[in-house]
């Protein structure tokens, strides 16, 4: 398989979608692995399986790697008429014309990042199990919300966790797409959909699986019951 070669601006959709449109269904989190063929391989599966969605997630210090591999990984979205957000590293995220960024509690001021970013990108902030940073983050711009940890989960196992009554009030609340993270499987994601939330955001269960196409199609199928 080709890894797919720089994207430019001139690759950038001219005017992106709604947040409700793109935030909805299964949102796939990269895991860190230095090997971008084998990366690049699993999110072209994860595509074939469903997903449209996904988060560049890479803590390595290396930042021209990092921006070598997201480059990539956007070519391959870009190719497929998915969306990619880069996680916690908004410079990184202008630099490759990504569709977002995605920022944590410590990764900056919600409200520069959405000025820097401009009205076309998608902004995503992590409000683990707390509705007043949600709020904040949506008054400063965010695009949507993500709570967590929904469950026990294998990435983060200290992580605070989210009750399922808090995805329930935010649909009712705010008026943006509520992301769940955390622990989801394709068997317990019925449970944290029918609490209110619009995405659930995977990294083991989708790319750590045997087969990602068939792992991403198991929790596709979850949001497509909903629409009949």
């Amino acid at each position: 398989m080709m890894v797919a070669t720089r994207v430019t601006e001139r690759d950038e959709p001219a005017r992106r979608q709604p947040a409700a449109a793109l935030v909805a269904g299964l949102y796939a989190i990269t895991p860190e692995d230095p090997d971008t063929h084998r990366l690049a391989e699993k999110l072209t599966a994860a595509i074939a399986g469903g997903a449209r969605l996904f988060q560049y997630r890479n803590k390595s210090p290396d930042r021209a790697a990092r921006r070598t591999q997201a480059e990539s990984l956007l070519g391959l979205c870009r190719d497929a008429g998915a969306t990619l957000i880069v996680n916690d590293d908004l410079e990184l995220a202008l630099a490759i014309g990504a569709d977002g960024v995605h920022l944590g509690r410590d990764d900056g001021s919600v409200a520069a990042a959405r000025a820097r970013l401009g009205e076309r990108k998608l902004l995503g902030v992590s409000c683990y199990d707390s509705i007043e940073l949600a709020r904040a983050g949506v008054a400063q711009g965010a695009d949507y919300v993500a709570f967590g940890s929904a469950f026990a989960s294998p990435t983060k196992p200290s992580a605070v966790r989210a009750p399922t009554a808090l995805f329930t009030q935010a649909r009712a609340e705010l008026r943006v797409p509520i992301v769940a993270i955390g622990g989801i499987t394709p068997e317990n994601a019925p449970i944290i959909i029918e609490a209110g939330a619009d995405a659930i955001a995977v990294i083991t269960a989708v790319f750590g699986a045997v087969d990602t196409a068939a792992a991403a199609a198991a929790f596709c199928r979850h949001f497509q019951r909903g629409q009949t």
